[in-house]
């Protein structure tokens, strides 16, 4: 980023936006350029917003302006995807420093635009200002015919994930601790945290209930558990069997880590968490009769640490 502040003008920074975001979509009737955008509405309407800011949801020494823009897209697609949904709208509103150059604005911009794309959506707007801290807030706006809430799991279902967790927590440790590690499970650990990637081709559409993990499995889980009033078992000799496992074990192995803590209470993989019969993905679990959650092996309850994840830690 420059040096220099406020090498741009306001006018500038909404003619490269415009460039980055133009769209000929159908679904767009009236996108960037005048007050508000006007769009085609179908099913019934999933809605959702999230804020990242500079030194709490990403660092400007860690990741690249694209890696940040595509984060940031990341975990408000997820959440509407977690509903059953696609995700037709986003928009993006944005404080500057000033310190930031023309060329990064724009980069940031086409992650956003480069994630929306891939999951069929189109930014249609959005707000600047002024501010001493970076920061970057998107709206979400989707659709379902048939939402999936988080109060649906019953007894006797089974516990699924779209994919593994733990990647974007070992990520994490590296960059915090500055580990000197390399590898190819180093770098996939480095990139799901600097921009996560979705499951967008997994079909959890007959889940019971489901929820994005963005604040660890254990959390959502509870989550989960608590609204749909039973208990979630987590099955470590199952997490175990997941194709991934002997890769990220390995990575934690090799910096001194404990993998389940990674995979059950690290944040911000966007994987989706889901209960049902016969689903995709991973099957990590079983919801039974009861309360809370619990993590199982052999029959005999795992003590846990704390949940070490939280966007206010």
């Amino acid at each position: 980023m420059s040096q220099d502040p406020y090498t741009w003008t306001e006018e500038q920074v909404i003619e490269v936006l415009a460039q980055v975001f133009s769209s000929q979509d159908p679904r767009v009737i009236l996108g960037i350029g005048d007050d508000a955008a006007l769009v085609k509405a179908s099913g019934q309407q999933i809605l959702t917003t999230d804020i990242a800011v500079e030194g709490v949801h990403f660092r400007t020494s860690w990741s690249s302006a694209y890696e940040i823009g595509k984060r940031i897209a990341v975990a408000n697609i997820a959440d509407v995807l977690s509903m059953n949904g696609t995700c037709d709208y986003l928009l993006v509103a944005a404080t500057l420093t000033g310190n930031e150059d023309i060329d990064w604005i724009r980069d940031l911009a086409q992650g956003i635009q480069d994630q929306a794309k891939a999951a069929g959506a189109v930014v249609v707007g959005g707000d600047l200002a002024r501010s001493q801290t970076l920061s970057i807030a998107i709206t979400a706006v989707g659709h379902a015919d048939k939402p999936i809430l988080r109060s649906g799991a019953v007894a006797g279902d089974s516990i699924f994930l779209s994919s593994l967790t733990g990647w974007s927590a070992a990520g994490l440790e590296i960059l915090t601790k500055e580990l000197s590690v390399s590898g190819a499970s180093v770098a996939k650990a480095l990139n799901e945290y600097r921009a996560p990637t979705l499951d967008l081709q997994t079909n959890f559409s007959s889940a019971s209930s489901m929820s994005d993990v963005s604040d660890s499995v254990l959390t959502q889980g509870r989550q989960m558990a608590t609204a749909s009033r039973v208990r979630f078992e987590f099955d470590a000799a199952a997490i175990e069997r997941a194709e991934e496992f002997g890769e990220l074990s390995g990575l934690a192995q090799q910096v001194g880590a404990d993998v389940l803590d990674w995979i059950l209470q690290g944040g911000e993989d966007h994987v989706l968490l889901a209960t049902g019969s016969d689903l995709p993905g991973i099957k990590i679990g079983t919801v039974v009769e009861g309360s809370g959650v619990a993590v199982v092996k052999d029959g005999v309850e795992i003590k846990m640490a704390p949940v070490a994840w939280s966007h206010f830690s």
